[in-house]
């Protein structure tokens, strides 16, 4: 039976009037990374301070390797919290950072000792313990917010956004860097964020939040294929998806989905519906640049990348299709290429406010 180390209960939050968490329901089990991710304000934070304990929620139960906690403060749940800002102690060593709050527990000087060199060697900080926060790059100092943490020894890691003020290249360092110490310590960890691609390299799973409620859960490349609707299709993958409008007409086990002007395509999808969306990826489009193909566009800008590149165009209908190319080809504002569509990689939405995902194809 796989152990639960988090449960959350129907768990609601309110701010006076104001609903911020509407009824999550989730498991976690001992020894995954999963990911809070969704636009600002979806309540991955507020979620976040809740198992925390740094909030308390309106109703439902936060159980913790089975047992209920929503009065447990938060220095007694055994987690342990990573912010946004390092808050490190400026006027002290990297080496009193890392000891300050365990030498408060009142442990042992030898035990602290030990975590503290066993947590600096792991994060190869060892050479900087004798410094001051304001002697280490942006880097480093994050290095010493996580290993503030280990030496906790927590049953969860609680993660906030912890790459938010680093440059692109360090935070590319620290997304592999904080994989690497969830493989070699095999601890549990949470972690928040709006950028899904932190969400898709890092996480054994991802929670998909909008306005306090869970849109869809599962692994990375699960919800990547298979979104449940609109939103997690548009939100998770880079560039996003293109949407396109469609009619649908039903043809026993498949329907005929028209787009683009006058492409038909026959799609394996559950709708009634006339009117669809259809969404279909940047990489998933072929083009020519003879003009042949399902369709033509007209090239409005584009990004040559190298290994890479990026054309935005528009077609016929005047609605605006990105296009993701492993190659390079020549280009120019205002030429004419032509599209092409595999049935097999289109998805189907319903129009509605759910935008629930029709397709079976990618079943």
């Amino acid at each position: 039976m796989t152990n639960r180390a988090l449960e959350l209960k129907d768990i609601r939050k309110s701010f006076g009037d104001v609903d911020v968490i509407h009824g999550i329901d989730l498991e976690i089990n001992e020894g995954e990374f999963v990911v809070f991710v969704g636009p600002s304000g979806c309540g991955k934070s507020t979620l976040l301070r809740l198992i925390a304990g740094l909030d308390d929620p309106t109703s439902g139960d936060i159980l913790l390797a089975g047992e209920r906690v929503n009065h447990v403060p938060a220095s007694e749940r055994g987690l342990s919290m990573v912010f946004q800002s390092y808050a490190l102690y400026p006027h002290m060593s990297v080496r009193k950072n890392l000891s300050f709050g365990l030498e408060n527990l009142r442990v042992d000087r030898a035990e602290i000792n030990r975590r503290v060199s066993s947590a600096a060697e792991l994060l190869q900080i060892d050479q900087l313990l004798n410094r001051r926060p304001g002697q280490l790059s942006g880097g480093q100092r994050q290095r010493v917010a996580i290993g503030r943490s280990i030496v906790r020894e927590p049953k969860i890691f609680l993660f906030d956004e912890p790459l938010s003020n680093l440059d692109a290249e360090l935070r590319l360092q620290m997304r592999v860097e904080i994989s690497s110490l969830h493989a070699q310590l095999g601890n549990t960890m949470i972690y928040v964020t709006h950028d899904q691609v932190e969400a898709m390299t890092m996480a054994n799973r991802i929670v998909v939040l909008r306005g306090g409620r869970v849109e869809q859960v599962g692994a990375p490349l699960d919800l990547y294929n298979h979104p449940a609707n609109r939103f997690v299709a548009g939100f998770i993958g880079a560039p996003q998806m293109n949407f396109l409008q469609a009619k649908c007409s039903a043809n026993g086990s498949s329907a005929n989905i028209s787009f683009a002007g006058n492409i038909a395509k026959a799609v394996k999808c559950d709708s009634s519906e006339t009117d669809v969306t259809v969404g279909v990826r940047p990489e998933s489009i072929a083009v020519s640049l003879d003009g042949s193909g399902d369709t033509t566009a007209t090239v409005e800008n584009f990004e040559q990348l190298g290994a890479i590149t990026y054309i935005y165009s528009r077609l016929t209908t005047g609605e605006p299709l990105t296009v993701q190319l492993a190659s390079q080809i020549p280009l120019q504002r205002g030429q004419t290429i032509g599209v092409s569509f595999d049935a097999s990689t289109l998805h189907v939405f319903a129009n509605s406010d759910a935008g629930m995902a029709l397709t079976r194809n990618h079943q």
